[in-house]
């Protein structure tokens, strides 16, 4: 397991309020934060720039699945939480690669140690 401070996490959040929680949630427990994507084009932007080591994908980006982000993250061997306001069930077969699943509202600690988990050293 790498160190936290180590750790490029990308946020992929719509919600401009949940985006800012969790940026600030991941600064305080020691995470870098590689970026922070509400859109679908951007995010596969900035998977494709690779500076970064695992990602929080919201499902739905304004209406549109993010399952894009999740595919793109798999091809390029990144883990992801995904978190959503549906159920597990319901996102299954779009993000089949996902390390796990957070419905939200979840608790921020989980998140914290469920990330510091998933991410394999290098």
């Amino acid at each position: 397991m790498r160190n936290r401070q180590q750790m490029r996490i990308l946020i992929i959040e719509d919600e401009p309020m949940i985006a800012l929680g969790l940026e600030e949630l991941l600064i305080a427990s020691g995470f870098k934060v590689a970026g922070v994507a509400a859109k679908l084009a951007k995010a596969l932007a900035m998977i494709e720039l690779g500076a970064l080591d695992a990602a929080i994908v919201d499902a739905n980006l304004g209406g549109v699945s993010a399952s894009p982000a999740g595919a793109a993250l798999d091809a390029k061997g990144l883990p992801y939480l995904l978190v959503s306001g549906y159920s597990a069930k319901q996102q299954a077969e779009a993000f089949p690669g996902a390390a796990l699943f957070l419905q939200k509202p979840f608790v921020p600690e989980r998140l914290v140690k469920v990330l510091s988990e998933i991410v394999p050293s290098r």
